[in-house]
């Protein structure tokens, strides 16, 4: 009789942890998507965010949280990739270097996806839900619980760290122009 119950709570965790993927699967990729910016890492995200939700049990915070639970997921899980990228990656040296231009688009959003990646996650999850994801302060106070003053003075401070980082960039793809 154990293994009946036992069958009947797997089987209820599934069904629960399918209806949480059904209802909130494009939040979560989306979200992952704005931070990654690749579509294949935005899926390892999704994948990583319900693989996590079902090791819990597959419970889900009340339906109230439920959004915020997993959008915070997403960033927390999409700046794990941004940070194993940034851990491996190198900048190839070539021979000759041609005159480079101003950075296009692609090249600034990469620099400020391993800039991202090398802020504390507290600042980096408030920075993408204020710029990703477009939350007021006030709001990212109420769904972190922390202070508005608080929220604001990361922001402030992600901000001036992101700036130091492109910055810095831009000097050292500059130098590699002459």
């Amino acid at each position: 009789m154990e293994t009946a119950t036992a069958e009947e709570t797997i089987c209820g965790l599934m069904d629960e942890a399918e209806r949480l993927f059904r209802a909130h699967h494009g939040l979560v990729f989306r979200t992952a998507y704005r931070i990654t910016g690749n579509a294949t890492d935005a899926e390892d995200v999704l994948q990583t965010v319900f693989l996590r939700l079902m090791a819990r049990g597959g419970s889900a915070p009340p339906l109230e949280n439920c959004q915020s639970y997993l959008r915070r997921a997403a960033i927390n899980a999409a700046l794990d990739v941004l940070r194993a990228r940034r851990a491996s990656e190198t900048l190839p040296l070539e021979d000759s270097q041609p005159h480079l231009s101003q950075p296009n688009r692609g090249e600034l959003r990469d620099c400020l996806r391993r800039s991202l990646a090398s802020l504390n996650p507290q600042a980096a999850q408030v920075f993408a839900l204020r710029f990703f994801e477009g939350y007021t302060n006030p709001e990212i106070a109420r769904m972190l619980g922390m202070s508005q003053v608080r929220v604001g003075v990361t922001v402030f401070r992600a901000r001036r760290h992101l700036q130091k980082e492109i910055r810095l960039y831009m000097s050292l793809r500059e130098n590699l122009a002459r």
